[in-house]
């Protein structure tokens, strides 16, 4: 694929940002304060993560990323978790668990047919935990849309795509914006379109990982998809002092007042994480790491963003299916 226009999206958006400044003197002591924590290479093999080595897997993984969004409760709720093999998890980790364990008790997860018939009583017994998990009516719609997708134009089976994307992460990536509503992670800022497509791009990371680069996994182009951008990298750098915040977008932040989907200041604080990773990977390559990938940043963020240090101050809410 010649174009894939999230990064440039991405830099229009921080040219011209009102809320957000990206701060690029601090790209370089960020590095060498935490780079040594940066993995090689993503590891797929996670006790809540199904793997089998066969095309199964991709199918798993793409209904995992069809649910991939938004686990931080409402203020007073208690956090979602559930429970696989006497390991109690939440979020990202009990959704994965979650769907695991029902893959593995016999519940036909991969099934275009079925997801595309999904009920409120399925879905509930596969999210089954202490807690709800947020969003559940708009993951019900994302797993029967998926499905009547899969059915209508892809044979009802993911693996077609994946064969048609021949090999690039982002040609997979953005069919899948096309084809499917709930990857469409994409808005109009200033008469201009700004492409995120956060959870296609992951989809497409995460078989790249789950296979090591092979088989189904195997993308000539992996080095070009950007930053996932969510809530939790933003806060990271923030706490780095990359990005800084005007203070009224500062001061609704930190009291955990809610952002809409698509404003101003949601948008920016978006694309201004695509952009500072981007930033960051050109440090990590002065350093000679010159295989480090937007991926590889990314997820050397979110795992800084489980140490305590980077929770100084709160993520921005945004209640949305596309992060």
């Amino acid at each position: 694929m010649d174009a894939f226009p999230v990064l440039d999206s991405a830099r229009a958006v921080t040219a011209r940002a009102r809320f957000v400044a990206l701060d690029e003197t601090a790209v370089d002591p960020a590095v060498r304060a935490w780079g040594h924590l940066l993995q090689n290479r993503p590891s797929w093999r996670e006790p809540f993560h199904y793997w089998d080595g066969t095309e199964e897997t991709v199918r798993w993984i793409f209904v995992l990323d069809v649910l991939n969004h938004c686990f931080w409760p409402d203020p007073g709720e208690p956090v979602w978790e559930t429970v696989l093999d006497g390991t109690r998890y939440s979020g990202y980790c009990g959704l994965a668990a979650a769907l695991k364990k029902a893959y593995l008790d016999g519940v036909p997860i991969t099934d275009a047919r079925f997801l595309q018939a999904m009920t409120p009583e399925a879905l509930a017994r596969i999210l089954e935990g202490t807690g709800r998990m947020p969003l559940f009516e708009a993951r019900l719609e994302n797993l029967r849309e998926a499905g009547r997708v899969l059915v209508a134009k892809w044979g009802e089976d993911v693996m077609h795509l994946v064969a048609w994307a021949d090999g690039s992460a982002c040609r997979l990536a953005a069919q899948l914006a096309e084809d499917f509503m709930s990857f469409r992670d994409q808005f109009v800022l200033d008469g201009q379109p700004v492409y995120f497509w956060k959870r296609a791009q992951i989809f497409a990371a995460d078989v790249h990982a789950a296979f090591e680069g092979r088989g189904p996994g195997r993308f000539t182009d992996i080095e070009r998809l950007t930053a996932f951008a969510d809530y939790k990298l933003p806060q990271v750098l923030r706490e780095l002092g990359i990005l800084r915040y005007r203070r009224d977008l500062a001061d609704r932040v930190d009291a955990g007042r809610y952002l809409p989907s698509g404003y101003r200041e949601e948008i920016e604080i978006r694309a201004a994480t695509i952009v500072a990773v981007e930033k960051l990977k050109e440090a990590f390559h002065q350093q000679g790491a010159e295989h480090i990938t937007s991926v590889h940043v990314d997820q050397w963020l979110w795992s800084l963003g489980q140490r305590e240090p980077f929770r100084r101050r709160p993520y921005h809410r945004c209640r949305t299916i596309f992060y």
